[in-house]
């Protein structure tokens, strides 16, 4: 049996992978050995710095003294969700080990990854302070995107964000409408982000549901888009440095048949656990175009 649970870790060891591949923001994934934890499990601590700016300097007095301020922000996990999930007993225990590795990637690829996505790109459009569109509008050309588009690096330039690492979340649909116009403007348009990703409209809402699982209506889990104020995404330019982003992927636990007192049944638990989040100081990286 111990054979059986070293082979299950070993395609645990690969389920990050999986999600790495399917999520289209798991390239803003921030560097967890960076973060600093909390007095409990469920915080992480930022450090943020404030400083005054210059002054005149005198020829009598020399410099102005100025203020550093060194602080760290508490920050809690907004995302813990799971799944316990079944497998029976099989006469090869490799076998067994196949059914879970495939169960669980298929599991990561079509429900945790549009999920944590969907989540994601729904709390850094829904934070206070993001630059926006001044009203919602469907972009029906090319010529339309790519007007938003400019006007999205003109607002994010006019507030001193970087150039660099911003990413540029995009329907497969406007982005196509652009591909179509085929000029060199629009070629320079797309080249200036530092990745562009296509997003599927169905990860793409400016407020999401999570459903508990639990609750009448609500057995199958997952999401949905919020029916009175989630509204279909055009595009999201992020400025990677601007958001807090950490995850875990976890099975943390293996039971065996023989164990399982209720069924001849392997017994997985899933759980996924993070964080998403944008930076009080920096909202000027995050600019939202959405549809009425």
């Amino acid at each position: 049996m111990a054979n059986s649970i070293t082979l299950f870790k070993k395609y645990i060891d690969l389920l990050d992978e999986v999600y790495k591949n399917a999520s289209v923001t798991a390239d803003l994934d921030g560097d967890n050995t960076l973060v600093q934890a909390g007095a409990n499990a469920n915080e992480i601590v930022i450090p943020k710095i404030s400083m005054d700016g210059l002054a005149d300097y005198s020829r009598e007095n020399g410099y102005v003294a100025g203020s550093v301020t060194l602080t760290n922000e508490t920050v809690k996990f907004n995302y813990d969700r799971g799944r316990k999930f079944s497998v029976d007993e099989m006469d090869n225990e490799e076998t067994a080990g196949v059914a879970f590795g495939r169960l669980a990637s298929e599991f990561i690829r079509v429900k945790v990854a549009p999920e944590l996505d969907a989540f994601r790109l729904a709390t850094y459009a829904g934070t206070t302070g993001i630059s926006k569109v001044s009203a919602g509008a469907t972009l029906a050309s090319g010529a339309d995107v790519l007007t938003a588009l400019v006007a999205a690096q003109n607002k994010m330039d006019e507030d001193e964000v970087p150039q660099t690492e911003r990413y540029l979340y995009i329907t497969p649909t406007l982005y196509n409408y652009i591909y179509a116009v085929d000029t060199t403007k629009s070629k320079e348009v797309l080249n200036s982000f530092a990745r562009v990703v296509k997003t599927p409209q169905s990860r793409f809402y400016t407020a999401i549901d999570l459903h508990d699982g639990t609750t009448e209506d609500e057995e199958a889990g997952g999401y949905v888009k919020n029916a009175t104020t989630g509204k279909d995404i055009n595009f999201l330019v992020i400025h990677k440095p601007a958001v807090l982003q950490y995850t875990k992927h976890t099975v943390n636990k293996v039971i065996t048949p023989e164990l399982n007192q209720d069924d001849d049944k392997w017994l997985f638990f899933y759980r996924s656990y993070g964080l998403a989040d944008v930076y009080e100081n920096k909202v000027a990286g995050i600019y939202l175009h959405h549809k009425a």
